[in-house]
Parts: C-alpha cells; structure tokens; sequence
C-alpha cells in the first residue's frame, strides 16, 4: 500500500521538482544528483517523477506538469513499474541484506555500457546510499567519474553523513519538511484526517509523511486502533505482541518509537544513565543485527515502571 513506484501524484515537493524541471529543460541539468534528507521525506517519488516528466516527453499521456502527476496509462510509467524499462535502473538493497554490495555496481556498469534501444536518457536510481559499504562506493565513484553519454545518476541519501567524494560530484539537494508538512501531504496521499486516525502522541514522535504512511499501514496490518492510544501503550502492545519478530518494517518501526521514547525521557535526569543505556543498545541491535529478545524483556520492564 502507497509504495512509491505508484504513487502518481506528488505532494508538498513542488519547488524541487520544478527546479530540477528548469534545469533540465535549459539543458542544464547535471548528470549527477544527489538528493539528500530524512527517510521518508519523498525523494523518491520525486525522483520517479521527474524521470517520467522526462522519458514521458513526445509519448501519450505524457506528464501532467500542471498537476504534477504520472498518467498511468503512460508507457514509460508502466515500463519502469514493471521493471522493464531499457532507460531506468534502479539500485537499491537486497532482501535480508545489510549493505549495497559491489556486486550490484558492477550490473549498473554492465547497463551503462550497454547500447541504447533509443534516443531517450537512461536514468540510474540509487536509493538508500547511506548503506553502500566501501568496495561499492568507490565502485561507484569510478562510474560517476567517466559517466557515459546522456545517463543521469539520481543518488538518495538518508543519513547526514556524505561521503564527500561523492558529494562534491553532484548537483545537490537538501529535502527538508516541517512536521505540518508532512502531515499534509500523508493526509492528501490517503484523502483522509490524520487526526481521526492516530493518536496525536505518537504522530508528535514522526516528522515525514513516510514514516507516517509506515506506522498508518502497520496499524491496518495488525488491526490496531491508533485513534486514542498513547505512546506508552502502543510500546506494550507491539512488545506483548512480539511484533519485533515479524518483519523489517515493523523492526525499523518499533526501533524507532523506542528511541523518540527514551530519548524523551532522557530529560529526566534522575534516570539519564538507564534511559541513554537503553537508546545505545537498540543502535547496537540494529547496527550489528544482535539479539533483541533479552532487550525487549529488560524494555518492557523499564516501560511498566517509568
């Protein structure tokens, strides 16, 4: 539900999007970008839109530049959602891996070398940059150096640490949004009040309309009313439930409430220790993938008794 590579309307990104736009249509558009902000923030899909407003041009239902949105029935839309399109390549993690390994940039300099079908640009997404271990950055940084003819690179990354070499390669663009922000747009993408739907003490801990499309879908998943629960009460829930053990996007979820949890708290300085312990130890689980049943168990207890 709301994954991206469909969303075909775009929100809240306007002045970025019509930026790029600019640039391309005066021939001034690099061949390397770099998009950078919090997860969730739409880079994305702004991405896949200004891709499709270019790969769409002269073919039907081409981009509707004064609504900002994708027609679906256009062939390059369709082509790139299947996975087919001979001008889009998309990098991106592996299922149940930690890193973009080196072996995914050296299928990307396959498809650069590969002549095109067209007189189209090819287009190269990489998302989640953040997670490219070393050999596959600088693999990288090879291929942004000699770059072939009319191929764009669109580079995301969601972490504040940029590896420089990459950076100082690239058009770059900062995506930032204010909570309001992203609560306007998550209600436009699902055509429904926010309010009505989550609790405002968990929608105070989130600051992208991705996380919140995240948490609005993990409670239809679990079939969990969001509506009045607090925060506290939802950490029991989804610890009782074991949610933690169902899938990433539960994990990334419940790791993120817990740390907004204990970093709130940490204010107390009675308990500055315990809490500060509790937040290192969840960076520890997820970055070095540990054990988390003996966390949850000391979690909860801690949570009861705050």
């Amino acid at each position: 539900m709301n994954d991206p590579i469909n969303q075909t309307k775009l929100f809240g990104l306007s002045n970025y999007f019509n930026e790029l736009k600019y640039l391309f249509d005066n021939n001034k558009l690099p061949n390397k970008i770099l998009l950078s902000g919090q997860k969730g923030s739409g880079k994305f899909t702004l991405s896949l839109h200004l891709i499709n407003y270019i790969l769409s041009k002269n073919e039907d239902y081409s981009y509707d530049v004064q609504n900002l949105q994708i027609n679906d029935k256009n062939k390059s839309f369709k082509l790139v959602k299947n996975n087919t399109s001979p001008n889009f390549y998309l990098i991106d993690i592996k299922k149940e891996k930690k890193n973009i390994e080196v072996d995914q940039i050296r299928e990307l300099i396959s498809f650069c070398n590969k002549s095109s079908f067209n007189t189209k640009p090819r287009f190269v997404l990489i998302d989640n940059h953040e997670l490219m271990n070393l050999n596959s950055n600088n693999a990288l940084l090879k291929t942004l150096e000699e770059p072939n003819d009319n191929i764009f690179f669109i580079i995301i990354n969601n972490s504040s640490k940029i590896l420089q070499t990459i950076k100082s390669r690239c058009l770059y663009f900062k995506i930032t949004l204010s909570q309001q922000e992203s609560i306007n747009i998550f209600n436009k993408i699902i055509n429904k009040d926010i309010d009505s739907l989550i609790n405002n003490d968990l929608i105070s801990h989130y600051f992208t309309p991705g996380d919140l499309l995240n948490l609005y879908n993990f409670s239809l998943e679990k079939k969990i009313d969001l509506s009045n629960m607090n925060l506290k009460d939802f950490l029991l829930k989804i610890i009782d439930n074991q949610y933690y053990k169902k899938d990433i996007l539960s994990i990334n979820l419940i790791f993120a409430f817990l740390q907004m949890y204990f970093i709130k708290k940490i204010n107390n300085l009675d308990n500055y220790s315990v809490y500060t312990k509790f937040v290192n130890s969840i960076d520890d689980i997820k970055r070095f993938n540990l054990d988390i049943e003996s966390l949850f168990i000391r979690l909860r207890h801690q949570i009861i008794n705050d």
